[in-house]
């Protein structure tokens, strides 16, 4: 087997690798009050093809990240040590380069057992300074924001 050479998708995700500060807002409902939180985030290479992201905080999590070229897609996973669901991300980068769509489906905030899709959003804002925007699609067919976080670059 022959170790295949990485694509401009590849190289694109060692933008993320280094160490980061992490600020997050969110809210799970409209009649719930924002949160915050601050943690910190380490991106490694796993390969030239991958990347692994671990978060520290009051929420503890694991994001992988790499591109199919089969499948022309962005594919990866998220865990976190306060859910017991498998996030599986498919997604694409905008027409800029600098937003990375990755779509989801997981439990609804319903409560109901039932699974909602969802969208986590990377846009970097400079190379030191990308977010994370968290939305979900309720069944009226509308995208609702619940989370933003800030990453900024440590090293």
């Amino acid at each position: 087997m022959q170790i295949p050479e990485p694509l401009v998708q590849h190289l694109w995700l060692q933008k993320l690798v280094g160490e980061w500060n992490v600020e997050s807002e969110f809210s799970f409902g409209p009649d719930q009050p924002p949160s915050k939180m601050t943690g910190r985030e380490v991106v490694r290479s796993f390969g030239e093809l991958w990347t692994i992201g671990e978060g520290t905080g009051a929420c503890d999590s694991i994001m992988t990240l790499g591109y199919d070229p089969q499948k022309g897609r962005f594919v990866g996973t998220f865990i976190a040590s306060v859910m017991t669901h498998l996030w599986l991300y498919d997604g694409q980068l905008d027409s800029t380069g600098k937003i990375l769509t990755l779509n989801s489906e997981g439990p609804s905030f319903s409560g109901d057992g039932s699974m909602a899709k969802f969208q986590d959003i990377i846009e970097f804002i400079s190379d030191d300074h990308r977010t994370l925007t968290a939305k979900f699609l309720d069944g009226d067919g509308a995208w609702h924001q619940f989370m933003t976080t800030h990453y900024r670059r440590i090293s």
